[in-house]
């Protein structure tokens, strides 16, 4: 695949009302965002060729990508796909647009992603639909949550490397404390490791806390080459590196349930990025539950296999640390709308390398990673962005 690397731009960047939006669809929340994205770059509907949605599980639509070009009244795209990688999507659908726009076939693609989970659907609807992607044959029969498959993994970490309760608590509670500088954010009240292990075990070692939002709200952003980029409204971000990594989806043949393809994806984003570990000055990376980040840190090699849970404590990972993750507040407190998810760590990215971040801005930030995690961390995706 061709380098893409400073030739690729986001240049408009939109993202709804978060957690409860109970008057708007699935498909108003995701024209509301393009909609936004389209006003924050100064482009017009007719300016897009390029169309990439991440579906939605409330109103599914065989064919989501063109449904949404004609709810949003876009005339006609060239090339449009709906993606298929739950997390993984939004970064996945930055390099695809990037690779679409470099082939010739667009030049400016918007990439969307929105649902209504919480007010859309029933608590018992939420969870029913999120677990449904999973294996119908090995693994639906036998009735676990989706938080139950999730928790092999945290049980098993923690039974291979001695990661605690506590470790993973911290993970929630820096979290938190991106989240409250975040106007955004659907939950900013304070919460203590106490707090974490004080609430309620929905599958153990998780606890209430461990667990995502569950979310209405929707986000978008614009992609087009860094020459046109220079003559649109806002400061290009510019796609430095990109790499992808699939295997499977299904927890009965996942090989190793506390290492992920994070570190193939991850690879191939900094090698074609051509920078390290220590010049990312802050990450946006899936935290569907506490000890997700513990694990894609690890294998994305910003600590050694099995020294996560120490990595992620002590301050590093919260405002102000040596390595700031997740904040906007993550999906762990900001907004969780299920498959959308990874588009606002991707959005929030934006923000901090324009300085638009207000309260929560990282200081002198030039660089920044977004990963994505679909499944059961077995679809990856990471983007590498500058603003400089």
């Amino acid at each position: 695949m061709a380098n893409m690397t400073r030739q690729i731009a986001i240049v408009g960047i939109g993202e709804t009302q978060l957690g409860r939006v109970p008057d708007k669809t699935s498909w108003e929340l995701y024209c509301e965002a393009a909609e936004m994205a389209l006003e924050d770059a100064g482009l017009t509907r007719e300016e897009i060729d390029g169309l990439l949605t991440c579906g939605s599980l409330v109103e599914p639509h065989s064919h989501h990508h063109i449904g949404f070009g004609e709810h949003l009244g876009i005339p006609v795209v060239r090339f449009s796909d709906t993606l298929h990688t739950g997390g993984a999507a939004a970064a996945a659908g930055l390099q695809i647009a990037g690779a679409a726009i470099m082939a010739g076939l667009c030049e400016a693609v918007l990439v969307a992603a929105a649902d209504n989970l919480l007010s859309g659907l029933t608590r018992e609807e939420g969870v029913a639909v999120m677990t449904l992607s999973h294996n119908p044959e090995f693994t639906i029969p036998y009735g676990p949550l989706i938080a139950s498959l999730y928790a092999c993994q945290a049980r098993r970490h923690m039974e291979e490397y001695g990661t605690t309760i506590e470790q993973l608590a911290t993970v929630a509670v820096a979290t938190r404390k991106h989240a409250m500088l975040n106007p955004q954010a659907q939950q900013r009240t304070p919460i203590t490791v106490e707090d974490v292990l004080g609430s309620r075990m929905i599958s153990s070692p998780l606890h209430m806390l461990d667990c995502a939002q569950v979310s209405d709200g929707g986000a978008a952003f614009l992609v087009t080459t860094a020459e046109r980029a220079k003559d649109l409204r806002q400061k290009p971000i510019y796609l430095l590196g990109a790499g992808q990594a699939h295997s499977s989806y299904d927890l009965t043949i996942i090989p190793d349930l506390t290492t992920s393809d994070a570190a193939i994806a991850s690879e191939a984003a900094f090698r074609m990025a051509g920078v390290d570990h220590q010049d990312i000055d802050f990450i946006q990376t899936y935290d569907c539950f506490t000890h997700a980040p513990i694990i894609l840190l690890e294998d994305m090699g910003f600590c050694k296999k099995g020294e996560g849970g120490t990595f992620v404590s002590g301050g590093r990972i919260e405002p102000c640390g040596t390595l700031p993750m997740n904040t906007h507040g993550g999906l762990l407190s900001c907004c969780h709308a299920g498959v959308t998810g990874g588009i606002f760590h991707l959005v929030e990215a934006v923000r901090q390398l324009r300085g638009q971040a207000g309260e929560r801005q990282v200081r002198d930030a030039r660089i920044g990673l977004v990963h994505g995690s679909g499944d059961l961390l077995t679809n990856h995706a990471t983007v590498v962005l500058s603003g400089a």
